[in-house]
C-alpha cells in the first residue's frame, strides 16, 4: 500500500556484496585465509593464535577498501606493518596482504557465477516498476566483474566501486562520499533517497549523508542478533534478514520509521 509521501523517495541505492549478491561468504573465507596465515606467524604459540572471526569481519573489513580495512584489523590486534608497494605479495606489508586477498577472492570468482538474493532482486524489481531510480555502490574494485558475473548489470542506473573511488579520491565509509557519488549519478538528492546496507560503517555513511532513510540487512542468522544490533546503533531506521516485506517499509511516515 502506498502512503501519502511516496513521491519523496526518489531514488534507492543498494550495497552490493551482502545485500544484492551472495558473496559476503566468499570475502570471509578468503580473508580469513589470509590473515589466519598471518596471524600464526605473528603469535609466539598456537595457544596465543586467535583466528579471524566473523565479528573482526564486520567489525573491521566489511564495507571499506582492502587496505583500509587491513589496517583497522592490524590495529585492533595491536600489530603494525609497514605499508610497502603496491605490487608487494607476501605477509610482510599491508599491501602485500591486500593483494593476496584480492587473489584469493579472483580465483573464487573465477570458479563460481556469481549469485544474487531472490529477495533483493524483487525488491529492485518493484521499485523499479514504481519509477524509482536504482543505484548500486561498493568499495570493491572487483565490482563491475561481480555484477557481470551475476548478470544484473543493467538492474541499476548508476554504480559508484573502489575503481571509481580510487579515481575521485573518495575517501571510504562511514565517510558518506561514496554514497553521496552514487545518488549524485542519480541527479537526486540524499534526503530523497534510500540506503539498504549490510555494514555498520555504511549505516554510519548513510546518516552522516542525509539519507532520508537507511535499512540495514543483517544475512547472518549465527551471530546471534549481534550484528542487528551494531546496525541499529549506528543508525539504521529498521533491520531486517529479508527485503522482502521491505517496499512498504520504506514509504511509511516518518512516525513510524524506527521501530
Amino acid at each position: 500500500m502506498a502512503c501519502s509521501n511516496d513521491q519523496e523517495i526518489q531514488a534507492v541505492i543498494f550495497d552490493l556484496d551482502g545485500v544484492v549478491t551472495c558473496t559476503m561468504r566468499a570475502h570471509f573465507a578468503a580473508w580469513r585465509e589470509v590473515f589466519d596465515h598471518f596471524l600464526r606467524t605473528h603469535t609466539q604459540s598456537e595457544k596465543t593464535f586467535v583466528p579471524f572471526s566473523l565479528h573482526d569481519y564486520f567489525t573491521h573489513v566489511d564495507g571499506v577498501p582492502r587496505l583500509e580495512g587491513i589496517r583497522r584489523f592490524l590495529i585492533s590486534r595491536d600489530i603494525e606493518l609497514p605499508e610497502g608497494a603496491p605490487n608487494d605479495t607476501g605477509t610482510k606489508t599491508i599491501h602485500g596482504l591486500a593483494n593476496l586477498k584480492n587473489e584469493r577472492y579472483l580465483a573464487w570468482l573465477d570458479a563460481n557465477e556469481v549469485p544474487t538474493y531472490s529477495d533483493a532482486r524483487d525488491l529492485i524489481g518493484s521499485l523499479k516498476r514504481r519509477g524509482k531510480k536504482i543505484g548500486i555502490f561498493s568499495s570493491s574494485r572487483n565490482c563491475d566483474r561481480a555484477l557481470r558475473s551475476a548478470g544484473i548489470v543493467d538492474l541499476f542506473d548508476a554504480k559508484v566501486d573502489g575503481v571509481d573511488a580510487a579515481r575521485l579520491a573518495l575517501p571510504p565509509k562511514p565517510n558518506p562520499a561514496l554514497l553521496l557519488e552514487t545518488v549524485g549519478q542519480l541527479g537526486i538528492q540524499p534526503a530523497k533517497a534510500i540506503v539498504v546496507e549490510d555494514a555498520v560503517s555504511g549505516v554510519e555513511a548513510a546518516v552522516a549523508g542525509g539519507f532520508r532513510y537507511v535499512i540495514g540487512i543483517d544475512r547472518e542468522p549465527s551471530n546471534e542478533n549481534s550484528h542487528a544490533l551494531a546496525l541499529r546503533a549506528a543508525g539504521a531506521n529498521f533491520v531486517t534478514r529479508d527485503l522482502t516485506d521491505v517496499l512498504d517499509l520504506c514509504l511509511l511516515d516518518s512516525d513510524d520509521r524506527r521501530r
